[in-house]
């Protein structure tokens, strides 16, 4: 070998190995690649999108080969608050279960409001499909799953595929199907205008509010001057029989959102579905969350839902 050709040889080396490092937690854009290697890997902040900082997402793959059917984990926090990191426990237990696990931010309400939050988290099912092969994803099987205010994104993500109001344009993948294939939602609100006489007719007259759901629409959700807006951001609105099947639990002594969101949000789907794509639980002695969603034996539910339909 000639001195150019030993040169040319170390250069092409040397470009791989600092292609192979470049994806440090600190990175805002990672770019996609071919996958290299068939260990487990967790990869941070990777930018679905330009608009907002926030528009990060951190992914967590299996050891294999794959392609893994993923799930887009949508972390909490009344619209306002809560990260990412939020849900790591959640994405370790369905890398275990052979998924890869992709834990998203969007923007939240305080520094845009619906449907930012909404755009943002499709924009992300966009990139996660549009660069499914870089990670080992199964583009055709993908989920989601939330709680709280991540149950609200995960169910409209399920109802709302393809609605070009819902859509935005956010991120590089705009012609990509932002369509989910299996929807775990847990406690989300999911009709604003009515949460507080839900509330009263449950006897929590002084805890049920909308006062985050009003900052997150950027206008009082109970003024009837405002239903057009609140009926556009409602899951219930975009329902259709193609939507994914869906599983929902909820506390029945939930003291923030009533439980009977979850079980009106169920009984629509399931009259357009049908029972056989939609479950629902009602968690006796459960609130907002909490230990009785986190056993064991819940969170097999949980998995077990997602198999019957990803795998």
């Amino acid at each position: 070998m000639n001195l150019k050709a030993e040169f040319l040889t170390f250069a092409i080396a040397i470009s791989s190995l600092l292609g192979f490092t470049s994806c440090s937690e600190d990175d805002t854009t990672i770019a996609p690649e071919t996958p290299t290697t068939t260990e487990a890997q967790t990869v941070k902040d990777v930018a679905y999108a330009s608009t907002s900082s926030a528009q990060k997402m951190d992914i967590y793959v299996p050891a294999g080969t794959g392609p893994f059917p993923a799930v887009v984990l949508i972390h909490g926090g009344a619209f306002k608050a809560g990260d990412k990191a939020m849900e790591a426990t959640n994405a370790a237990k369905l890398v275990a279960n052979g998924y890869a696990a992709i834990s998203i931010n969007y923007r939240l309400s305080g520094e845009a409001v619906f449907p930012a939050g909404v755009h943002d988290a499709k924009a992300a099912v966009r990139f996660v499909r549009a660069n499914a092969s870089t990670y080992r994803i199964n583009p055709d099987k993908i989920g989601t799953w939330g709680a709280s205010a991540g149950g609200y994104f995960s169910a409209i993500l399920g109802t709302s595929g393809g609605d070009a109001y819902l859509e935005g344009t956010e991120g590089s993948h705009l012609t990509t199907s932002s369509e989910v294939q299996a929807c775990i939602d847990w406690f989300g609100p999911i009709n604003f205008s009515t949460m507080v006489a839900e509330g009263l007719a449950l006897g929590f007259a002084s805890t049920y509010n909308v006062d985050n759901e009003s900052q997150f629409l950027g206008v009082d959700a109970n003024s009837p001057s405002n239903i057009d807006i609140v009926d556009k951001a409602s899951p219930t609105t975009y329902i259709d029989v193609n939507d994914p099947p869906f599983w929902i639990q909820v506390g029945s002594v939930d003291p923030l959102i009533p439980y009977t969101q979850s079980l009106n949000f169920y009984n629509s789907l399931n009259s357009v579905l049908g029972s056989s794509k939609v479950g629902y639980e009602l968690i006796n002695g459960a609130g907002h969350g909490g230990s009785l969603f986190s056993t064991e034996a819940n969170l097999a539910k949980a998995i077990a839902f997602l198999d019957s339909q990803l795998k």
